[in-house]
């Protein structure tokens, strides 16, 4: 794997705060890993474990546990749909259906759009043209505006149905 010297900068600072036990710099290495290259692979999971010096289970089962790391690539343009009680009751499922539709993403009508592996570790929905990806994610902490979701690092509250097709034309 290809790390990039700017990246190794970073990972050996995030380690040097934490000079009792590497393994505790497994999460800060693991975000890293993420922002730069969108997804957690394989062969992350085995270059993260080599440099803490831990067994490769260790970092896997972090990945899988926390619903932040993905583990396929995303979309160009990354959306998350609030899914909390509040954006639930204020429909945010129906919304990510709708934003399934708009963006070619399989979905069963409800919001129940999976990515490669439905189920924990891949939450990710990615559309045939590579463009877009949806995942329904924890509070986004607008819990009075909702729904709300984010593209990329945009937020969005109170979005309705309407506002889709104008919203998803500022990222083609």
């Amino acid at each position: 794997m290809q790390i990039p010297t700017e990246l190794t900068a970073q990972i050996d600072e995030a380690i040097s705060h934490y000079p009792v036990s590497k393994r505790s710099a497994s999460l800060p290495l693991l975000h890293l890993f993420q922002e730069h290259f969108g997804y957690i692979s394989e062969e992350a999971i085995l270059w993260i474990a080599e440099k803490l010096e831990l067994q490769p289970i260790a970092i896997l089962e972090l990945v899988t546990f926390y619903p932040m790391f993905r583990r396929t690539p995303p979309g160009k343009h990354h959306i998350r749909v609030c899914k909390t009680l509040s954006c639930a009751l204020a429909g945010a499922e129906q919304l990510k259906a709708d934003l399934c539709k708009a963006t070619g993403i399989p979905c069963d009508g409800h919001g129940g759009c999976h990515g490669g592996t439905p189920g924990h570790g891949d939450p990710v929905a990615v559309s045939p043209d590579g463009k877009f990806s949806i995942e329904s994610v924890e509070c986004l902490a607008s819990c009075g505006t909702g729904p709300v979701l984010m593209i990329n690092d945009d937020f969005y509250e109170a979005v309705s149905a309407e506002e889709i097709p104008n919203l998803l034309s500022q990222y083609k």
